[in-house]
This record gives C-alpha cells, sequence and structure tokens, in this order.
C-alpha cells in the first residue's frame, strides 16, 4: 500500500486508510497525511448536499499518478499515497486522502501540501455542487492556483 495513487468511487475510512499506510511505511521516521471532506456549504454560504466529480477514467488517474510520481522524486520520501474520489460524493464525507512517509518530518509535510495543491489544481475533475436550490459547477480559485506556484 506505501506507494499507491487510487480513483474511488465508493467511500472510504481515511482512519484505515492511514493506518494501513503507517503499518506499511517501514523505516520512515514521520509520517503525514490529509484528509478532504466535502463542505456542507459552498464559498456564497449557500447549502450544499453533496459535490459531483465528473471524470475520464484513464486521464484522471494519469493525472494523479503524475502528480504523485512528482512528489516521490521531489521529496525525499519513503511512500506517499492518494486516493480521491470520483462521482457523487455527499457532504461531511470524505473526498480526498493523501499520506507521505520519509525520514524526517518535513519531507512528509511538503510533500502532503504540495500534492494537495496539485490535486486541487491539475487533476483531471470536473465538480459540481449540488444542494436544495441547484447545481453549481466550480473550478480552482486564484488562491488555488497561487498555493500551486509555490511548487514551481
Amino acid at each position: 500500500m506505501t506507494d499507491q495513487c487510487v480513483l474511488a468511487s465508493d467511500i472510504f475510512d481515511p482512519a484505515q486508510c492511514l493506518a494501513n499506510f503507517t503499518a506499511s511505511a517501514t523505516g520512515a521516521g514521520a509520517v503525514a497525511s490529509f484528509t478532504g471532506l466535502v463542505r456542507s456549504t459552498s464559498k456564497a454560504d449557500a447549502p450544499v448536499t453533496a459535490l459531483f466529480l465528473d471524470h475520464h477514467p484513464r486521464l484522471t488517474l494519469t493525472s494523479m499518478q503524475a502528480i504523485h510520481a512528482e512528489a516521490l522524486d521531489r521529496f525525499d520520501l519513503n511512500a506517499a499515497y492518494i486516493i480521491h474520489r470520483c462521482g457523487l460524493v455527499a457532504a461531511g464525507e470524505p473526498i480526498v486522502f493523501v499520506a507521505a512517509a520519509s525520514s524526517y518530518r518535513r519531507a512528509a509535510f511538503g510533500a502532503v501540501d504540495c500534492m494537495m495543491d496539485r490535486l486541487k489544481t491539475e487533476a483531471v475533475f470536473w465538480k459540481r455542487e449540488d444542494g436544495p436550490t441547484g447545481t453549481t459547477w466550480i473550478e480552482p480559485t486564484a488562491e488555488d492556483y497561487a498555493a500551486r506556484e509555490r511548487w514551481d
């Protein structure tokens, strides 16, 4: 499980992902992780019941794998893991889990931060917020792109 990149259509358990990743990250001195959840309100403060992530199975997974591979190359990692949902994800459910294992914490923290910034702006997904008042397609924000630029 240590070096994987998974596109998941079903709900996953971040705590179990972290436990499995940590157990398989032999030799690591640090493990860092991030779990993203679907928010129950939009940036415009409208209620959100679900997020729909449309995708192209091959292109989306390939984009995720490139982000995963770059983290392994760029940071001094023992292992890295990404799991990202696609399809309909209810508010409050996990949408993404990213983990990195390294000898030291800075590399693990940096890798997780970098992978998330890149997933937010580069992974091939089309995202739609669904709520009682309708649906809205959403794009990465200027802040998302500015965060991504830190890694150039």
